[in-house]
């Protein structure tokens, strides 16, 4: 009895900390559909939920790229067992 909730908590543990798989988030685009000819990043990562320093937003994306009008922004997520997760955004415009 012992042992099968041994295994049972180290089950459940492993599920816990695989944690979500990588998310693509889908393209926004506006309305003329153009992409253009600038491309900005900005990425962050989070390590186990709180230790980390994350400024991967659009604004940041585009002031990195020398946007100032957004044709596209692409976002992605990446985990590592959930412990480490890298976020990614990419903007292109003009």
């Amino acid at each position: 009895m012992k042992k099968a909730i041994v295994i049972i908590a180290l089950a459940f543990a492993v599920v816990a900390l695989m944690g979500c798989p990588a998310v693509n988030l889908p393209t926004l685009v506006n309305g003329s559909n153009a992409i253009g000819s600038k491309v900005g990043q900005a990425s962050g990562m989070i390590i186990l939920g709180i230790i980390g320093d994350v400024d991967a937003g659009a604004i940041t994306a585009a002031k990195n790229g020398g946007i100032t009008k957004v044709g596209a922004v692409d976002c992605r997520t990446q985990s590592l067992l959930g412990l480490a997760v890298k976020y990614t955004t990419t903007v292109s415009g003009e």
